[in-house]
């Protein structure tokens, strides 16, 4: 029995490796370090999305797993784009997520003394001076990825003479532009965020905790490792693209001289989700023309809205569990996500029916006033763990206009003239008559009922598809909302005028629900048989659902049906 343990406690960590938990394995055993410190630092910007929940998982994880803590950090270094909004809803998300900093809430702002401290040292050790070329003048003079760049003009300016600029800087003596603040390196060096790049700008606008104290702002390079090193960050955890900065992550404390131990820089693959958009400017492009309705719009990948959509906390950290971490920047299926939201929920909530798109169907040979009332299970796999509700079936009944066709196509094997379907929970109904409206569209259905199957259903053998249902008069209208995905490819570009899915959303204002959901609270959730699972977004008389997830990944087959 102890060694099958072992085995398997040995597997669940095999799973759990990665290249970056090797890192740190490294790091502790080799006595770089005693102890484990990760940070999570949003730049208050935007809303976070479900890339964001990638590095929150792995910071906060990491952490946890090897018995150590997590920072939350703001980068609030650039005014112009932050607002108090978008750190409230970070601090929302990540606790909703299950995660806690603790006190240890910090903002980049909280070390602007020091960052100062710190640019006047680089400037008195040689290593920094104030430039005057213009952003046009910076990119002619930096190169290309086959020319080095060229020396500014006023790289050579004396210590005296750079410490009495910046200092004008920051005393408000330059209109924005002017000048600026570069680190003095290599304008030859290969990577070309090593050649003299930006440490402060010129920015005289308000900012959310400082307001008009500051008129020069850090750029993100020299600010991020400072803060690291400031709060004894060991593994500072970025995305891919900061790959090639680190050197200057690296080179910055290094001229600071900054004892040891120094936070060191590991880089991930980030989360590329097909049918969506990562980009914060995207994002807030939809959001501020009107593309979507709001942050929160349950059609967009942000944790806001994927709470809002009724995706629950633990099905976002399956996910990024499954997805694991890499090195590779690679597109994530969107059914991984939306697999991961059904497993989580697939254990926890009630089946019922739902009609969405109602066709009415009258069995002729059911009495008038009758009612036969069925003892349905809530949970079908196994009846005893959430109990059994009533359901009542009457004469007039509604099933989904979909699983009826006047005329069925090849491989149809639903309710069609002359043939016959069971009804979820009940009986047969077979179809000998339909009525039409003066535009030719079916209104209504003319059945008989019985116990037993006739033989005329249609698929392997006759055998008759189930269909589910809802009493036309035990049920209750209701109005549902199916949200789709926003995008119509698969990998978008960010082409808003060609790439919006114009079905994203469908309001079905027409639907029934069984009568067992007038008890529905805002906030429950169901699994709509045959349909997905559903949100109640309101209670009340007519009540309001929206759809989570479907129950299978169709969309792959709406898109072959198409092209």
């Amino acid at each position: 029995m102890r060694s099958k343990l072992k085995e398997k406690k040995m597997a669940i960590e095999e799973k759990t490796k990665n290249f970056i938990r090797n890192f740190v394995d490294v790091d502790l055993a080799q006595k770089r370090y005693s102890y484990v410190m990760t940070r999570f630092p949003p730049e208050p910007n935007g809303y976070l999305h479900i890339g964001h929940a990638k590095s929150i998982c792995l910071n906060f994880g990491l952490a946890l797993d090897y018995g150590g803590k997590c920072n939350m950090r703001f980068d609030d270094t650039n005014p112009v784009k932050e607002d108090v909004e978008y750190v409230e809803s970070i601090q929302n998300d990540v606790r909703w997520l299950g995660f806690d900093w603790a006190d240890r809430l910090y903002y980049a702002s909280d070390y602007f003394d020091k960052l100062y401290e710190c640019a006047e040292k680089l400037i008195r050790s040689g290593w920094a001076y104030v430039c005057d070329l213009s952003p046009e003048q910076v990119r002619d003079y930096r190169g290309t990825l086959t020319e080095p760049g060229r020396q500014s003009p006023w790289r050579e300016r004396t210590v005296e003479e750079n410490l009495d600029l910046f200092r004008r800087m920051r005393a408000g003596d330059f209109d924005e532009g002017q000048k600026f603040l570069r680190a003095k390196i290599d304008m030859s060096s290969p990577n070309l965020n090593m050649r003299d790049p930006a440490l402060y700008r010129i920015k005289k606008a308000s900012h959310h905790r400082t307001g008009e104290r500051w008129l020069i702002y850090p750029m993100y390079d020299y600010a991020h490792c400072i803060s690291d090193a400031i709060e004894g960050v060991t593994h500072s955890i970025c995305t891919l693209e900061f790959e090639d900065h680190r050197p200057l992550y690296d080179w910055v404390l290094e001229k600071l001289d900054w004892p040891a131990p120094r936070p060191r820089q590991i880089e991930f693959a980030r989360l590329n989700l097909e049918y969506t958009l990562m980009s914060k400017r995207k994002l807030l492009q939809l959001v501020k023309e009107n593309y979507v309705e709001g942050w929160d719009d349950p059609r967009l990948p942000t944790l806001a809205a994927l709470r809002k959509r009724g995706v629950t906390p633990s099905a976002i950290r399956l996910f990024c569990e499954r997805i694991g971490v890499a090195k590779k920047d690679s597109w994530i299926e969107l059914e991984w996500l939306e697999k991961a939201i059904r497993d989580d929920l697939n254990p926890q909530v009630k089946r019922v029916m739902a009609v969405l798109e109602p066709l009415k169907v009258v069995i002729e040979n059911f009495p008038e006033e009758g009612q036969e009332v069925i003892e349905a299970p809530y949970f079908p796999d196994n009846p005893d763990l959430m109990g059994y509700r009533p359901l009542k079936l009457s004469r007039e009944i509604y099933i989904e206009r979909d699983d009826f066709r006047l005329e069925p196509p090849k491989g149809y094997f639903r309710l069609a003239p002359g043939r016959e379907v069971r009804l979820r929970w009940s009986k047969y109904i077979h179809c000998h008559e339909v009525k039409l409206n003066q535009d030719g569209e079916v209104i209504e259905l003319r059945c008989f009922y019985s116990d037993q199957p006739t033989g005329t259903g249609a698929g392997a053998k006759n055998k008759a598809a189930i269909i589910h249902w809802v009493s036309a008069t035990d049920s209750i209208a209701a109005t549902v909302k199916l949200y789709d995905r926003l995008f119509s490819q698969n990998k978008p570009s960010g082409d808003l005028e060609n790439e919006l899915n114009s079905s994203s959303l469908k309001v079905c204002d027409q639907a029934f629900i069984e009568k067992s959901l007038a008890e529905a609270k805002t906030g429950d959730r169901f699994q709509f048989e045959r349909l997905g699972y559903f949100l109640v977004n309101q209670e009340g008389l007519r009540p309001v659902f929206s759809r989570i997830v479907t129950l299978k990944d169709s969309w792959s087959k709406i898109q072959a049906k198409k092209n």
